[in-house]
């Protein structure tokens, strides 16, 4: 079995002092830490999890520059038997559809019975790729992904749907499978495994957007401008008794014309 995961590397935003950069489009990125993005980590998890079970190899691919490869690298260091970067340089501005046009180029021509990834992106919290590789690539797929179970030319999966509800399908292989954080834990890796991971090559390509649909124009975004919402509002504190507190509150209500 071959199962293939897409890794992001995103900046770790969960505690630092984020600043839009002086080009406006941006933001400052030179003291922040990267990682692998979390819902990627735990398409990861799953991945590796197959090749315990199902003795399956696991080929990582990330869209990027070079510092692409530390991610590949941590998902090496994990287990993950293979990595291919695609360069991102000759991209330009795009967005989650382009990156999966990058990526259906990439898989067109390869074999993989489990495509795996995040289900949503950290930093820009989109969650196109996966449905959009799917398309392209003419498989079907599942979103939203806590629990699969894989069989022989098939797989039965668990996936979160809007308002607690819960479904339960079964996907042919080859398929595109969009994992979602908390139905795994993932692993750390060991020390032996990062210093292997340091050894092992990665394959590097070149990206390409690929064809388009018969009878579409390719259409890529641009970024006009990244900035921090501008505060309108603030928030009143109310002192006194109970009673004086609902008396103000009554009429505050009255003022902004609420009652």
């Amino acid at each position: 079995m071959e199962i293939a995961v897409c890794l992001k590397r995103v900046p770790d935003t969960a505690e630092a002092d984020v600043k839009v950069d002086a080009s406006g489009k941006d933001i400052v990125r030179d003291k922040l830490a990267f990682t692998i993005n979390e819902a990627d980590n735990y398409a990861l998890e799953e991945a590796l999890l197959a090749r315990e079970k199902h003795n399956a190899n696991v080929t990582l691919v990330s869209v990027g520059a070079k510092e692409s490869e530390e991610v590949l690298r941590m998902g090496l260091a994990k287990g993950a038997a293979a990595a291919a970067r695609i360069d991102s340089a000759s991209l330009g501005d795009t967005d989650g559809i382009g990156i999966a046009r990058v990526l259906a180029a990439w898989f067109r021509d390869k074999k993989f019975d489990l495509i795996f990834t995040g289900c949503i992106a950290s930093d820009d919290g989109n969650s196109q790729v996966g449905p959009a590789l799917a398309e392209l690539l003419g498989m079907p797929h599942a979103s939203y992904v806590t629990k699969l179970d894989i069989q022989a030319g098939k797989i039965t999966v668990k996936r979160e749907l809007e308002g607690g509800f819960l479904e339960v399908k079964e996907l042919s292989t080859p398929c595109v499978v969009t994992i979602q954080t908390g139905g795994n834990t993932p692993r750390y890796a060991s020390i032996m495994g990062i210093k292997r991971a340091g050894a092992k090559p990665i394959e590097q390509a070149v990206g390409k957007q690929g064809q388009p649909p018969a009878g579409t124009v390719p259409v890529f975004p641009h970024l006009i401008k990244v900035y921090v919402p501008e505060v309108v509002g603030a928030a009143q504190m109310i002192e006194g008794t109970l009673d004086e507190k609902a008396g103000k509150m009554a009429a505050l209500l009255k003022e902004k014309g609420a009652v």
